[in-house]
């Protein structure tokens, strides 16, 4: 199985901590972070404190993967039932669908850099309106 397999799984699906650190290497940056910390640390925040409690029976569904020297493409959807708060939005029971590309590369078998977009501004918009 591969990194990028694996972090999808472990990682965003179980959100299993011990696979998470496994993957990320020591000097990991993701290039697209969202607010100040572009570290591991706030990657694992993303799935661990804002993600999975919102949509608990959080999935990743792979359409997509590419792999070519030090990167893996994937194109994915993160799939769940808003069951619990979002950004201040209540659960509204809805089944969402966050589109994503990501872009990471590899080092000595471990997660060093990240670049990514995806729809998670689209879909709190439509959980505002529900």
């Amino acid at each position: 199985m591969s990194s990028e397999t694996n972090f999808n799984k472990e990682v965003i699906e179980e959100v299993n901590f011990e696979s998470f650190k496994e993957l990320m290497h020591d000097e990991f940056i993701n290039r697209t972070a969202p607010s100040g910390s572009n570290g591991s640390d706030s990657m694992w925040n993303t799935f661990f404190n804002i993600l999975k409690p919102a949509f608990p029976d959080l999935s990743v569904e792979i359409f997509d993967q590419i792999a070519e020297e030090d990167k893996v493409t994937t194109r994915k959807a993160i799939i769940g039932t808003h069951l619990g708060n979002l950004f201040g939005i209540n659960p509204t029971g809805k089944k969402i669908k966050i589109d994503v590309i990501d872009i990471v590369r590899i080092k000595d078998g471990k997660y060093i850099e990240h670049w990514g977009i995806n729809t998670l501004q689209s879909v709190l918009a439509e959980l505002k309106s529900a």
